[in-house]
């Protein structure tokens, strides 16, 4: 709303955007455990299909809508980065509340967050660089400096300090939910005047990108016999992205319209994942 209606209060923050999702990724590094790598080892299995299902869901759920809505090309270039991005730390949340498999989410996350500087390049050339050039070194060196660097920083600092700083690793969730709200309002503030046009465009296509996220991870899941609580983890894992990567990636290599999918997608994504873990308590699933 202020980067819509105030759009000046906004922009002056453009250029730390990149600084503000850095900060975001060092908080969840404060709150990640080594048991949550030791879990990557122990179920090779279940890791394994699961990250192929987050790297080839949504990509191609992604690639098809811009097929299918012969999209403007810095829009396909904008959803093909959403659905390539790593799953989000916010589905970790949504797990628990939701009764499923917390430990799953967790490592799951971590496990495509460490893959996304090779993955999410790799998958944006693959699917999106006939439509506009697409570095992939460029993209790599920017995710690793925004995620894998202040991720391994944070892990360091909360290993050797957390007794000493637990106050503050305790605010850094709300800083992080902060940090992705102004990046997001960024966005909008870049592009208020082509928002007006393409507002209505822009949410169907991500909600139908979050939507066939839900329902191909579900049958993913049956496909590979997951029991329900690991079933109930995929549809959350798979169908919400870390949209805020796409954000900075879109402002740092493409243009603002870019971005405003994953801007979009990171808010829809909360909103829905909440509606699903409601219907499953009404269903009793």
């Amino acid at each position: 709303m202020i980067g819509f209606f105030f759009p000046g209060v906004l922009l002056s923050l453009k250029p730390y955007n990149q600084l503000l999702f850095s900060i975001t990724m060092f908080g969840i590094g404060m709150v990640l455990h080594f048991e949550d790598f030791k879990n990557i080892l122990l179920h090779p299995r279940e890791m394994f299909l699961g990250v192929t299902a987050q790297y080839t869901i949504m990509p191609l759920s992604a690639y098809a809508i811009t097929k299918i809505f012969n999209l403007a090309p810095e829009i396909a270039v904008g959803i093909v980065l959403t659905g390539s991005a790593p799953g989000a730390m916010t589905s970790n949340v949504i797990s628990y509340l939701a009764g499923a498999d917390v430990a799953f989410s967790v490592s799951l996350t971590s496990l495509s967050t460490l893959l996304s500087p090779i993955l999410t390049p790799f998958l944006t050339l693959a699917l999106a660089g006939q439509l506009i050039q697409v570095s992939f070194l460029a993209m790599f060196w920017s995710i690793v400096n925004m995620i894998i660097i202040p991720l391994f920083l944070g892990f360091i600092v909360k290993h050797f300090y957390g007794r000493k700083i637990h106050h503050l690793i305790e605010v850094f969730p709300a800083i992080s939910v902060v940090a992705i709200a102004l990046i997001c309002g960024i966005v909008v503030a870049l592009n208020k005047t082509s928002l007006l046009g393409l507002s209505s465009k822009i949410f169907t296509i991500v909600f139908i990108l979050n939507l066939l996220g839900m329902i191909l991870a579900f049958f993913w899941a049956k496909t590979f016999k997951f029991n329900k609580h690991k079933i109930k983890t995929l549809m959350i894992e798979i169908s919400m992205q870390n949209a805020g990567l796409g954000v900075v990636l879109a402002l740092k290599h493409f243009s603002p319209i870019t971005a405003l999918p994953s801007a979009v997608f990171t808010i829809w994504c909360i909103i829905s994942a909440s509606i699903l873990v409601k219907i499953w308590k009404i269903i009793r699933f």
